[in-house]
């Protein structure tokens, strides 16, 4: 499939002319990249097959990190990033916390893991407390989206940030930060990379070469102006595209923001106003996939204003999907993250970071969670609202086994579904699937108009829970296949099919 950049024009011009849809997108190439299904682009039809979200499961010792030193605050964000450092051989996070006696604004923190499940928070803080004390804090920008490059010839530049500067317009917003040592940070940009309204988050595209920027762009939809979230990219760093559209509420967001609301009712402060009542978007996760990119969109569902400014109501994690960062699909409109019961830690609101990581064959999503709604008066005021003893905020972990977002499901009855015609490369077919009771899965090859290849023998049904199960077909026949446009038909009887994968 041809690769499409992404160039300085104007947005009308970006869409019609560079992201149009190629002609040479029939048959699919799938490669030998693991093909989920999040979105249907491989479904040509189906019969008796559903499609189902699995939400993440989370760790059952979370909150894993809370606000328990004196310079954090009262409350903690993954308002930043974790990764896993390959070289030394464990998790950092950077995380943010709150103004304190320490510190009379927001700061960035940073914590250690070697398993990525109990953190350290080792003093090594860069940023001078005003009390002289010792502490975690590396810098005063937030939002910090952080990346480890190798690749850069220049160590200074080792770690990049993509973060907020808290400074008054035009000096203020998303900037660029660059560092030796992820603790050491030293502002890279001159002026705001892109426009932005505040939250922002960013990652490095393995795929594509590129960095990505997610900023929040606040727009009318509707009758209301509206939290949402555009894209834009950067071949070096230093130079960024102008931001794109890929994020905005729709008529199904509204449509169920009444249930969304009703989910944490008793915690809300302010009463419904219907003329109010809206769904937007308060930030973007992401999981680079094999074949596609998984969002993790923050909903932000509002309810009213709030007593004491901006907005009340509730979050939650949802999933969407792209295969090209331009075209976003939202197939399921729940959270992908359960919410906790009303007084839980994180019945209220969520955020995650810039992204997930894959830690062996599991993904791993933190999420910062709080017990309270955006509009509550402990994020407005201090006195008596129950800062640190009835309300606070604190990151957890969410999973999923490898590439187990959704899932294509036939019944006991059995199910039949069938991809478009797609070329592949490999010599071994293997699928991500599982099965209950008496279940299986069947693979056939098919050809381009559906009908089974006539000399190919169908294999042995697969039965189990594997994440690369080998389908039987024999290595011979997918060789000579290779490169040529078929279909695969599978027939599903009580089993769960994640994906599937060609491989060498």
């Amino acid at each position: 499939m041809r690769r499409l950049i992404v160039t300085a024009f104007s947005i009308a011009s970006l869409t019609l002319q560079i992201f149009a849809v190629q002609a040479d997108d029939s048959p699919f190439d799938v490669g030998n990249r693991a093909q989920l299904f999040v979105d249907k682009v491989l479904v040509r039809d189906s019969k008796n097959v559903a499609f189902t979200l699995h939400p993440a499961e989370k760790h059952p010792q979370n909150p894993l990190v809370r606000a328990d030193q004196p310079w954090e605050g009262w409350r903690l964000e993954i308002y930043g990033n974790v990764l896993f450092d390959g070289e030394e051989q464990v998790f950092k996070m950077w995380y943010l916390g709150m103004p304190s006696e320490s510190y009379d604004h927001y700061v960035t923190c940073y914590a250690t893991s070697q398993d990525g499940i109990t953190w350290e928070k080792p003093l090594v803080g860069t940023l001078p407390a005003k009390d002289g004390r010792r502490t975690n804090v590396v810098s005063n920008a937030l939002l910090a989206s952080v990346m480890k490059d190798n690749n850069d010839p220049d160590p200074a530049r080792r770690y990049k940030m993509v973060c907020w500067i808290n400074e008054p317009k035009p000096a203020g917003g998303p900037h660029t930060y660059r560092s030796p040592d992820g603790l050491n940070w030293t502002r890279l940009s001159q002026e705001p990379i892109c426009r932005s309204s505040d939250v922002l988050t960013a990652y490095y595209d393995h795929v594509r070469k590129k960095y990505v920027a997610i900023p929040k762009h606040n727009t009318q939809v509707g009758t209301q102006v509206r939290r949402c979230f555009a894209l834009s990219t950067s071949d070096d760093f230093l130079k960024w595209t102008e931001p794109y559209y890929i994020l905005k509420p729709d008529l199904r967001d509204d449509a169920g923001s009444l249930a969304r609301i009703e989910e944490v009712r008793p915690i809300l402060d302010q009463p419904d106003d219907p003329q109010l009542m809206r769904t937007e978007f308060y930030g973007v996760g992401v999981y680079q996939a094999e074949s596609c990119t998984i969002g993790f969109p923050w909903v932000f569902t509002v309810n009213n204003n709030a007593r004491y400014g901006n907005h009340e109501g509730p979050g939650e994690v949802q999933l969407a999907v792209t295969r090209d960062l331009v075209h976003w699909e939202r197939p399921f409109r729940t959270p992908c993250i359960p919410r906790g019961r009303v007084g839980q830690w994180d019945c209220g609101f969520f955020t995650t970071p810039a992204e997930a990581i894959r830690v062996g064959d599991q993904i791993r999503l933190y999420y910062g969670g709080a017990n309270y709604t955006h509009g509550t008066p402990c994020l407005y005021r201090a006195e008596g609202t129950g800062r640190l003893t009835e309300f606070t905020g604190s990151i957890g972990l969410a999973t999923w086994k490898l590439d187990r977002f959704v899932s294509a499901d036939g019944p006991a009855t059995g199910g039949v579904m069938t991809t478009v015609p797609i070329t592949f490369s490999g010599s071994r077919l293997e699928i991500n699937a599982r099965t209950r009771n008496k279940g299986m899965v069947i693979v056939e090859l098919c050809d381009v108009h559906g009908r089974p290849l006539s000399d190919y023998s169908r294999p042995k049904p697969f039965q189990g829970d594997e994440l690369r199960a080998d389908v039987g077909i024999s290595p011979e026949t997918l060789a000579s296949l290779a490169g040529e446009p078929i279909c695969l038909r599978f027939h599903l009887r009580d089993a769960e099919l994640f994906s599937f994968a060609f491989r060498e």
